[in-house]
């Protein structure tokens, strides 16, 4: 088993699915404020993430618990289908409140189908090598965050909002094609039963991995930043794609994902990931400093990097430190610090967009403090403990 190749024809479906699953949700984030703009709601813009990674955050227990139950397939299944749905929503529910409850529904896709994901991938790779596989498939994760945002520009530049919602509805269908005939992995698979969604308190939060989650918080803060702030300094910078940023920082983080997991697996998860938390320092360093469209470019680069080094080295170590058989909670702990990051990011900087684009360059200072604090907590405190 640990010679086995991770280069198989099933990892390479949960790879692409994976790559349009994240390109399905993501092409939208870079017009939704300008979306919820004209329908009146401006000063909601902070909930367009916040609400999306609340619901995610909320159903990854249940995500967690169902992967450990009724198996990875069904819960990849769960999660793409909500995309599909919600992609023929959007264009029927044209109020504020109704695209807020859109927003709130479509998170559920986050909760579920990411934690299967990696569940089912480290069931086919060898304990050895889960660091190499986490980061490659990480890397097909992120070249849809980064892809979708822009391909949904190029849409939106030639057709309608709702023309780009179904667009969204028909990439998460072929998310499903690629993942329709795997063979189940969880090999004490058992029928659903309403007993399952039962969540206790120890269902919800995996003890063994807070040292990953307390990281992968901090660090997931950056990019609900980087979505809600980033479209709107884009646009007073005078770029006409927004989906800029995001394809030149998936660009910089497609070869370091490789390495960096390789380099985890061979190495330290801890030395790696203070690597990691340098670069996100210092990308915020250069957002905040240099505010021009170069210093966008530069701050891209080497925010990428940082993401590339953290993803799958955070992702590997989550799954060292859990019990085999509870995956599902551990990587569900993993992903409910990430979508509190992600949501507290989004919700407080655009609250503080509210005082003027002038001010957003604050937040990104403030951010890279925030990091170096979490650098000076992997450096002492964990070592302590």
């Amino acid at each position: 088993m640990k010679n086995k190749s991770i280069y198989t024809f099933d990892f390479g479906l949960i790879c692409l699915s994976s790559l349009l699953f994240s390109s399905s949700y993501n092409m939208l984030i870079p017009e939704l404020p300008t979306y919820l703009e004209s329908l009146g709601g401006k000063k909601y813009i902070g909930l367009i993430i916040a609400l999306f990674t609340l619901t995610a955050g909320v159903s990854r227990p249940f995500s967690g618990k169902l992967t450990d139950t009724i198996g990875r397939k069904p819960v990849m299944l769960i999660g793409i289908i909500v995309c599909i749905i919600c992609g023929f929503l959007y264009p029927i529910l044209t109020t504020v409140y109704g695209f807020l409850l859109l927003r709130f529904l479509h998170g559920f896709s986050t909760g579920f189908s990411p934690t299967a994901f990696a569940a089912f991938l480290t069931d086919i790779i060898p304990s050895n090598r889960w660091g190499e596989a986490l980061g490659i498939q990480s890397l097909f994760f992120s070249s849809g965050l980064a892809l979708g945002p822009v391909l949904g520009s190029f849409i939106k530049l030639h057709q309608s909002y709702n023309f780009l919602f179904y667009c969204s509805s028909f990439i998460s269908l072929l998310s499903i094609l690629c993942i329709i005939n795997l063979k189940e992995t969880l090999v004490d698979k058992r029928n659903f039963q309403i007993s399952f969604l039962r969540i206790k308190k120890n269902d919800i939060i995996d003890v063994k991995v807070i040292y990953p989650a307390i990281i992968t918080f901090i660090s997931y803060l950056s990019f609900g930043i980087v979505l809600t702030l980033i479209p709107l300094l884009s646009n007073y910078l005078g770029i006409m794609n927004k989906g800029l940023f995001f394809i030149i920082f998936t660009l910089a983080s497609l070869l370091i994902r490789f390495v960096a997991g390789k380099l985890s697996d061979k190495y330290s998860r801890q030395l790696i990931i203070i690597m990691g938390l340098i670069f996100l320092s210092i990308s915020f360093l250069i957002l905040g400093f240099y505010q021009t469209k170069n210093g966008l470019v530069v701050g891209a680069c080497i925010y990428g990097i940082a993401i590339g080094i953290l993803a799958p080295t955070l992702n590997a170590w989550t799954v060292d430190l859990c019990n085999p058989k509870e995956k599902g909670k551990a990587i569900a702990t993993m992903f409910i610090a990430l979508e509190i990051g992600i949501g507290l990011g989004a919700l407080g900087s655009g609250w503080y967009y509210q005082n003027g684009i002038s001010e957003v360059f604050i937040v990104f200072y403030f951010y890279a403090i925030i990091t170096f604090s979490s650098l000076v907590y992997m450096l002492f405190t964990y070592k302590k403990g």
